[in-house]
């Protein structure tokens, strides 16, 4: 049974524990929490067999396979070092780090040690992310030349988004998902760059428009916010017609079109747990191959996304604390 630890004991761990309980290949077997009461709850609600009231305690413990790192952005890079300090297989939820300089040095660490190390972008391991790239890639909509993205969601409230010390705004936590829909449907050779976008008084995105220029002449339109509810789709335009996905934070359903506007065929995402499991399975196979990154999200592809989002946040302004800390 290959055993699971998590750190961070709050929603995103909560969803992840859920999957854990649905999947027999893994076993829920530890969590840790910074109090250690909170730990416990968390155990004792999704069935875990340890809970520590430290992530030290976690990360030495010689039972744990994987540990799934689901602390705030800007925590990411001391509980991943942690973690690979300690021989410890990582999956480290998105963003994966607060920048591109912590990004290249916990891989760094990872492929000097042979350890394994993948971001949890989930859509990236969907299998239905792969069908619709494979009816786009296959001709029904005739040459793809352009793409929307959107994604948003009335939660600017929350700290975790408003605070600069937390890696918060709208890009890390939402525009995210647009950027990695561009590259799973278009590829990563881009040109040009040009977006804007609108700040908070803490001096975070809440919300921002990114247009993709790629060599080839295609475009990719995105937005992401967090001061209001999107359509959250994701569509693909060709000269024979255009897919709409329903969701680009996670594809249940695609319609294709075809150039006269009528709906041609209905596809559906196969059924799941939660949608986590992909994840969690290509971190299993990924580690039993004794590989140290998983080819649904390599590091390249993880670190082309951070130094997008560096550059980004650079053109509006948006700094991080992390951003001056030495690495």
């Amino acid at each position: 049974m290959f055993r699971i630890g998590i750190i961070g004991a709050g929603h995103i761990a909560e969803k992840m524990a859920a999957t854990i309980n649905g999947m027999p290949e893994v076993e829920a077997y530890a969590v840790a929490a910074r109090q250690y009461d909170r730990a416990a709850a968390f155990a004792a609600r999704f069935g875990f067999d340890k809970a520590y009231g430290s992530y030290e305690e976690l990360v030495s413990d010689p039972d744990v396979d994987l540990v799934y790192v689901a602390t705030p952005h800007s925590h990411h890079f001391a509980h991943v070092r942690l973690c690979l300090g300690h021989g410890k297989a990582v999956l480290c939820e998105k963003a994966f780090m607060a920048n591109a300089k912590e990004a290249e040095e916990v891989i760094g660490i990872s492929e000097q040690k042979g350890i394994f190390l993948a971001e949890a972008i989930w859509t990236r391991y969907m299998p239905f992310q792969r069908t619709v790239r494979e009816i786009v890639d296959g001709g029904a909509i005739g040459k793809p030349m352009i793409l929307s993205a959107h994604l948003g969601y009335p939660v600017s409230g929350k700290e975790r988004i408003m605070r600069p010390e937390l890696g918060g705004g709208a890009l890390l936590d939402l525009g995210v998902y647009a950027l990695n829909f561009a590259m799973m449907m278009f590829g990563n050779d881009i040109a040009d760059i040009v977006s804007s976008c609108t700040k908070a008084d803490t001096g975070i995105d809440l919300q921002n428009s990114i247009t993709l220029k790629y060599s080839d002449g295609r475009i990719a339109d995105l937005h992401s916010t967090a001061v209001c509810a999107s359509d959250r789709q994701g569509i693909v335009c060709g000269d024979k017609g255009y897919i709409i996905c329903d969701n680009i934070n996670n594809m249940l359903k695609a319609d294709l079109y075809d150039s006269n506007h009528s709906l041609v065929r209905t596809y559906r995402a196969p059924q799941q747990i939660t949608g986590f499991e992909y994840q969690v399975q290509a971190c299993i196979d990924a580690i039993a191959q004794g590989k140290v990154e998983t080819p649904y999200m390599p590091h390249s592809e993880t670190l082309k996304v951070m130094h997008i989002m560096d550059d980004l946040r650079q053109s509006w302004g948006v700094v991080f604390p992390n951003d001056s800390m030495t690495v």
